[in-house]
């Protein structure tokens, strides 16, 4: 089942979606890429929690059966605020790949600015 209005967002067709990966291996394959980066306890961090983390926790939760991320995480917004000491402000022009709603795009735009905020901040974050 799906939502036509939803699937038009996305640009693709149906038929297109039903070519896609298999959801089950393309998140084993993420999992397994979370493990090989990870120095320590992965932290999932994102700009859009309420959206980016139910996602990415249902799906492992669905096709993996655990989520490589446990059941925490973090907001860069928010991070971003208390460094400023400003709730008013806003990070993303912290980010230099323009937001495109192109997913590679706004994954490097939301990579870089956390690493301006370790820079310019001296925010401690393991890499």
């Amino acid at each position: 089942m799906y939502i036509t209005e939803a699937l038009a967002v996305s640009g693709f067709t149906r038929e297109e979606t039903l070519q896609f990966d298999d959801p089950k291996e393309v998140m084993e394959r993420f999992a397994h890429l979370i493990s090989e980066v990870s120095k320590d306890r992965p932290m999932f961090n994102s700009d859009n929690n309420g959206f980016d983390w139910m996602f990415i926790c249902l799906y492992f939760h669905h096709f993996t059966g655990r989520n490589p991320f446990g059941f925490s995480l973090q907001n860069l917004g928010s991070q971003y605020k208390g460094l400023a000491r400003d709730t008013f402000v806003n990070f993303k022009h912290l980010r230099k790949t323009r937001h495109t709603h192109n997913p590679v795009d706004d994954a490097l735009g939301k990579a870089e600015a956390p690493l301006h905020l370790k820079q310019e901040y001296g925010m401690n974050m393991k890499l």
